[in-house]
Parts: structure tokens; sequence; C-alpha cells
């Protein structure tokens, strides 16, 4: 019939307007600003925004002093997002600072709504992420250098130096999230059946039993 296009190029033309997949990050804003409003009930994707903004709601300084890195792991994450400024809201873009003693690690995780971008301040590091075919792309990295940690993708640091290290993140979501596998796992609530981890990790009991009360959160 006349003036219909053919089918493959209406293919084309669909794939065009579509998002595509390597630029999915957080949805554009709408507007100038709009300063999350942390104490409302109001739940959306993202923070509602609240009337009254000052300066200050895009101001933080708590990237400038080293963490405190006297923990099971020997590192430190500080981070300065949507929950810290809360002018970055719909912005789609936070940081952190990450501290590590010698021999500190900051164990295997993720970042489901965003890639991260590792500045290193001081410090050596090995560094490294595991593709979902299971291959491991690892680096060195010292003073002045960058790595970038793809999205959705379970990544390391361990500071390999004698002394300690530091890098700042950067990533293309306003509130990117982490979930660390050994706590995911293990720190779960309610708890990740034990029928499931032994068979998973194709251990006994008495080994996830071990773990899970080494990670369990600690009562005050």
């Amino acid at each position: 019939m006349a003036g219909l296009l053919p089918c493959a190029t209406v293919a084309v033309l669909l794939l065009a307007i579509l998002p595509s997949p390597s630029t999915a990050g957080d949805p554009d804003l709408l507007q100038d600003i709009c300063v999350a409003d942390l104490t409302s009930a109001v739940k959306v994707n993202g923070f509602s925004c609240k009337a009254a903004v000052t300066e200050d709601d895009f101001y933080f300084k708590g990237l400038a002093a080293a963490g405190n890195t006297s923990n099971t792991y020997g590192s430190v994450v500080t981070g300065a997002n949507v929950e810290k400024v809360p002018g970055l809201n719909t912005l789609g873009v936070s940081m952190s600072r990450i501290d590590y003693a010698p021999g500190g690690l900051n164990p295997p995780h993720t970042h489901p709504r965003a890639t991260e971008m590792v500045f290193v301040l001081q410090g050596t590091l090995d560094v490294g992420f595991i593709t979902t075919g299971n291959k491991l792309y690892t680096k060195t990295i010292s003073a002045g250098d960058v790595f970038v940690f793809p999205r959705g993708l379970v990544h390391f640091q361990r500071n390999s130096g004698e002394s300690p290290a530091a890098v700042i993140s950067a990533f293309n979501s306003q509130l990117p999230g982490t979930q660390s596998l050994a706590t995911t796992l293990f720190a779960a609530s309610p708890e990740v059946p034990n029928a499931v981890l032994t068979k998973a990790l194709q251990v006994g009991t008495k080994e996830v039993e071990k773990i899970k009360s080494r990670l369990a959160p600690k009562k005050s």
C-alpha cells in the first residue's frame, strides 16, 4: 500500500527514538532545581521538592577530612549524595570519599544505579571489577590515576601500600546505592535461609553460621 514505510525502516526509526541502555541513569530534571525535602512522607522516584531553599542545600564540607578507618575492613566511605546535599535532587550526580588504612579493603560490592569513577588522592590501590561473564579486570593505581567501575558490576578496592590511601568517587546518580555482597548475603533481615547459602556457596551450615555471626549488626 502506498505511503507505508518498509518494516526495516520502521524498526530503525523505533530504535532511534528509544532510550539507549548505555545512557540510562537518573531521569532528566524538569526544572532548574528541586531541593530534596528529606522530611517528607511523600514517596516518589527521588525526593519531593521543598519550598524554602537556601545556599546550604547545595553545600557540603564532609569530604575534606579523612574518615575513621578503625573497623573490620580498614576502610570507610563518606558519601556526598542527595541525603547529605539535598540540592542534588534530580541532578543525577553525587560523590564520595573513600579512605583506606594500610591493607584496608572496600569489599566486593555493586552500585545498582550508577557507574563509578575514582580519582586517587593518595596511596596505591589494587582495584578491579568483574563482568557478568566472570571476567576480572584489575589494575594497580596510584595518586593522580583514574579508574572506572561500570554500573551494576561487582568491584572492589584494596590498599596495597604501607601508608593510608584515599580516593574521590564520582557517580552519575544522586543516590547510587551500594550493595555489599557479604552483607547482603549474610546480614539480611530476615535472614537468607542457611539452605540457600550452603548450596549456593558449597559450604557447610557451621561455616555459614560463623560468617553470619561476624557480620550481624551490633546490638546497642
